[in-house]
């Protein structure tokens, strides 16, 4: 009688199938990761600006003024704090400092392509938005829509 020899292993078409299917899933996947990652990034920046805002309120409180020699705060805000790790921010007063525009800019990871800005009325933007500029007046985490 004959015996079948068996074969062990996979064909190349089976190979080719499985290699399509996680080729779908990584397409697929990795956006979605990079995405939650980026997500997770942005709320530094929010904290940031609103605890800048109260030392703000209350270095006005204290002076009538949100500067005393052009520095925002003069020395009450650090703003290049240790524990920031994706976000630079800075601020900008008038010329009779009874303004402020606080503003975070992405500096690492997948913040970099974001910033937003905070001003003394309370008023929030989006000025870059995934590296794309914005004039949104919130704070974009998710889409391109308040």
């Amino acid at each position: 009688m004959f015996k079948r020899k068996l074969t062990q292993g996979f064909t190349l078409i089976e190979l080719m199938i499985v290699v399509a299917i996680i080729g779908i899933l990584a397409a697929v996947a990795v956006p979605s990761y990079q995405d939650y990652v980026r997500r997770g990034e942005l709320p530094e920046a929010f904290t940031f600006l609103s605890d800048y805002r109260v030392k703000l309120e209350q270095f006005y409180q204290d002076n009538r003024a949100y500067s005393t020699n052009g520095t925002c705060g003069t020395a009450i805000l650090d703003f290049a704090p240790a524990s920031a790790k994706y976000f630079s921010y800075s601020c900008a007063t008038s010329g009779t400092y009874q303004t402020y525009t606080l503003t975070a800019t992405g500096s690492s990871g997948a913040a970099v392509g974001h910033a937003y800005t905070l001003t003394n009325a309370g008023i929030k933007g989006t000025t870059s938005f995934k590296g794309v500029s914005s004039s949104k007046a919130c704070w974009l985490v998710t889409g391109s829509e308040c």
